[in-house]
């Protein structure tokens, strides 16, 4: 997988997957993994969250508007088809607990990682990483609507 092992790929998918079902009633599958260009479309909604300790990189995660209202209107128990500033705290927060599980996960492991805040981008967009080549690992829902998590990291 583009030089990204699976044991610092899969603990922030683990992650990720357990907080979209727990903090937001939203089931998702695991995607085929690929490396490729984090470039996103105009409704696209991507939190970004930085790692620091023994590995370095981000994290992001990018929400279609329409799942990031979902998952957003569910986490606030307010459905919503417009993303108001507190369906994007409830968005960044959701980033804030998968990165904190994975962090916890990691410990557990003997790792030691730390998290910056998150940041916020939509739009249109490419963005790239200098810790690593990006792999992107979508988390299906029903009808082929994912969230994709980009994750480019590598080990100190």
């Amino acid at each position: 997988m583009a030089g990204i092992s699976a044991d610092i790929v899969n603990p922030f998918l683990m992650a990720g997957m357990q907080m979209l079902r727990d903090v937001s009633q939203v089931e998702t599958k695991l995607g085929k993994p690929e490396a490729k260009l984090a470039k996103f479309k105009e409704d696209t909604i991507v939190i970004i969250i930085g790692i620091t300790g023994e590995m370095k990189g981000q994290v992001m995660l990018a929400f279609p508007n329409e799942i990031a209202c979902l998952v957003a209107g569910n986490m606030c128990m307010a459905p919503t088809d417009i993303m108001s500033e507190l369906h994007m705290s409830a968005i960044c927060e959701l980033g804030n607990m998968i990165m904190g599980n994975a962090a916890t996960i990691f410990s557990t492991k003997g790792i030691g990682i730390d998290i910056t805040p998150p940041t916020v981008c939509v739009g249109n967009m490419t963005i790239t990483s200098s810790a690593s080549q990006s792999i992107s690992v979508p988390l299906c829902l029903d009808n082929e609507k994912k969230i994709e998590v980009y994750i480019s990291v590598k080990e100190d």
